[in-house]
């Protein structure tokens, strides 16, 4: 896992993010890391509302061990536990760098139909962009390709309060749940501290899925 760490938890190191979300709050005692680990009306989920197993992910779209997971191990995961309603994922931002904030806040501004779609393909193309020297322009293109076109694209990246939505997903995660790497999941509200593989979540789902 790629980690990142806030100095003291105080500031986000990110380009662009507003005062307002400097300050960051105390780690969350276990009730309120519970409700943080709560569905979100800002949260986007690949699956059935109601399936009982909630696999909740903090992920950068530009962390290549994400770009991994999505690519690799997420279809198994959707085909067995997703589809049928066993499981959902809640994807959250933890974006480790400026090209994953707007990556983010572009894939937002999608409808929601279509953010998981989206953000398969920047993961998918995550080489073509993510390292670019003008990443902005290779992810407008990737972007556009996606169905978002560039009129969009430029409102988009710069929305300033979709932009501090995104920034305090991280700040969140880092200060009140000790997120500090990315992949980091939740499984029904507890930190699953295994290897991001099929197998590994294979077996624990099934354990899980038995007892629902």
């Amino acid at each position: 896992m790629r980690e990142i760490w806030f100095a003291g938890l105080v500031v986000l190191t990110l380009a662009g993010v507003s005062s307002a979300l400097a300050q960051a709050p105390k780690p969350a005692d276990d009730a309120t890391a519970q409700g943080l680990l709560a569905p979100l009306k800002e949260d986007r989920v690949l699956g059935k509302p109601d399936a009982p197993i909630t696999i909740i992910e903090y992920a950068s779209l530009t962390c290549p061990h994400c770009a991994h997971f999505a690519t690799d191990v997420l279809p198994k995961l959707k085909e067995k536990y997703i589809d049928p309603g066993k499981a959902k994922l809640v994807l959250r931002a933890f974006p480790l760098d400026e090209p994953a904030l707007r990556a983010e806040m572009v894939a937002r501004c999608a409808p929601p139909e279509r953010y998981f779609p989206l953000v398969e393909t920047l993961f998918a193309t995550q080489d073509k962009w993510a390292v670019a020297k003008d990443w902005q322009a290779a992810l407008q293109h990737i972007a556009q390709l996606g169905g978002v076109p560039k009129t969009k694209f430029e409102t988009c990246v710069a929305d300033k309060a979709l932009e501090d939505q995104v920034a305090q997903s991280r700040l969140t995660a880092a200060s009140q749940l000790s997120v500090n790497s990315t992949p980091t999941f939740f499984i029904n509200g507890t930190k699953y501290g295994g290897e991001p593989t099929f197998e590994a979540f294979d077996k624990l789902l099934s354990g899980l899925a038995g007892k629902s």
